[in-house]
């Protein structure tokens, strides 16, 4: 099991982007989280098989219909926690 991390730049607020991550991450099967930043970006931090990930990832660079993706930073780890399920993460 890995863990990716990405943050997606653009216009990913406000336009269902966490919805569209949410969903995908449950078809997929991968566990984490999904949230919206201060700066205006989306941090994703899922967990499962890297061939899964690097799907997710493929959707993270595609968005939402409503999104404008313009980048995404990825990053490669080791779990650090484990997570149940995929949630929308509220928290500031």
């Amino acid at each position: 099991m890995e863990e990716l991390r990405a943050i997606v730049s653009g216009r990913v607020q406000m336009v269902m982007m966490r919805d569209f991550v949410q969903r995908s991450a449950r078809k997929l099967g991968v566990t984490g989280y999904v949230k919206n930043l201060s700066d205006g970006t989306v941090e994703v931090v899922a967990q499962g098989e890297r061939a899964v990930l690097e799907n997710l990832l493929e959707q993270l660079h595609k968005g939402s219909m409503l999104s404008r993706v313009d980048g995404v930073v990825q990053e490669w780890r080791q779990p650090s926690a484990q997570y149940k399920g995929f949630i929308i993460d509220y928290r500031p």
